[in-house]
């Protein structure tokens, strides 16, 4: 089992910043941020790879970044230049089963309970 804690929401303006942090339990192969909206299926955000290899949803490629700090099994997410589109509940995944690493909800059996981030115009 791993336990996920998300944290580093809330709400910012159009074009700012904001970082997402996630701890976890124990480290595993694969950890990913994936944000919904109500009424709208999850969506893949971020997929980060064991080697630091990420995979970026193209909504988001070339404004958010992403990092592991396994030493202190923790993830994060840079949200730049937001976008009110970028409000979601975001949530942190991870997977010891998979091994892919991507962008779909069925890779990651593990998840966080989410940190809401509003974006205003």
């Amino acid at each position: 089992q791993v336990q996920l804690v998300e944290s580093g929401g809330g709400s910012v303006q159009a074009g700012g910043s904001l970082t997402l942090s996630c701890v976890a339990s124990k480290y595993t192969y694969c950890v990913g941020w994936f944000r919904q909206v109500p009424g709208k299926e999850r969506e893949g955000v971020a997929g980060i790879r064991y080697d630091g290899f990420i995979r970026f949803s193209e909504s988001v490629k070339g404004r958010f970044t992403a990092s592991r700090d396994d030493a202190n099994k923790t993830l994060y997410l840079q949200l730049n230049n937001v976008e009110p589109e970028d409000t979601a509940m975001y949530y942190c995944a991870a997977d010891d089963q998979v091994f892919s690493c991507g962008l779909a909800i069925s890779e990651y059996n593990y998840w966080g309970q989410g940190t809401q981030v509003t974006v205003s115009s």
